[in-house]
């Protein structure tokens, strides 16, 4: 049997990182959206083998058991006591190692799918814990709407207030940011937190001026330090008129919100024109 999962892209509208666990863990505290830029994912069972087989069209991944879908689909079928194989096609539209959670995203679709296939009837929140086993995004990746996350990602509460429509500008600059990397600078003693509390009420209430002025991602300096081009890229949006800017998750990619399609495209239009990996999209609810 076959079928096919939408993997959606995150955002982080907010990041935060309250304190770390004694493990080395972070604790997190984020508003996260899912965007319709997406990979498609057609997953299939077979009895010819038992293998699990993962193709992509991007030659940037691992086909291996380092691949979260690959992980995904191992960790499903030991669950539900299957033999079946797997076979796994990735058609990649979100760009690489981007802070965007494609991997995660991959995951999810997998989980889903399997779940769809084997008539299993598991629901989102027991996916969504399984799926902490393999990546901190994937519980989130399994709901793709938007949602407070909180905890090490797995408490995931989608919001009860649809958003609206907006348009995103989405830029992914030439460059690669170690995410383990940029955790190991985050300095807790002296880190400026977000308004989250400011932030969640003025979404709620369907504030999003005021939302804007709130959103927050305490990574955004730390990376922006070690790459300033993020941030030049983040007040250029700004400066082709986007109602917000950020960076998002560990980076390096950065978005802007229009809530207007002609002055989104005029942002996308111009920073297309040095960002060669710039995407316009929109928020999906």
């Amino acid at each position: 049997m076959e079928v096919l999962e939408q993997a959606y892209a995150k955002l982080n509208i907010s990041l935060d990182t309250p304190f770390i666990h004694k493990n080395g863990e972070q604790e997190w505290d984020m508003l996260m959206v899912a965007i319709d830029l997406a990979d498609t994912v057609t997953i299939r069972t077979t009895t010819n083998h038992q293998n699990i087989v993962v193709e992509s069209t991007s030659g940037l991944l691992p086909l291996n058991e380092k691949n979260l879908a690959y992980q995904a689909a191992n960790l499903m079928r030991k669950t539900a006591g299957r033999t079946e194989g797997i076979e796994i096609h990735i058609m990649k539209r979100i760009p690489v190692a981007a802070g965007l959670g494609g991997g995660s995203s991959d995951a999810a679709a997998v989980l889903r799918g399997l779940n769809r296939i084997w008539q299993l009837n598991y629901t989102e929140d027991k996916l969504a814990v399984m799926g902490l086993q393999i990546d901190a995004d994937v519980p989130f990746c399994v709901y793709s709407r938007p949602a407070r996350v909180r905890g090490r990602g797995e408490v995931v509460e989608p919001l009860t207030e649809t958003m609206p429509p907006l348009w995103v500008i989405v830029s992914k600059p030439g460059i690669s940011v170690s995410t383990p990397k940029i955790l190991k600078l985050v300095d807790y003693s002296n880190m400026q937190h977000g308004d989250m509390v400011g932030l969640m009420t003025a979404v709620n209430s369907g504030d999003f001026q005021t939302a804007y002025h709130k959103m927050f991602n305490v990574l955004e300096a730390i990376t922006g330090a070690k790459y300033p081009e993020i941030l030049k890229l983040k007040q250029k949006m700004y400066d082709f008129g986007a109602d917000a800017a950020q960076m998002s998750g560990t980076g390096p990619t950065v978005f802007a919100i229009s809530e207007k399609a002609s002055r989104a495209k005029r942002i996308y239009n111009a920073v297309r024109g040095f960002v060669s990996e710039t995407y316009l999209v929109r928020l999906v609810n």
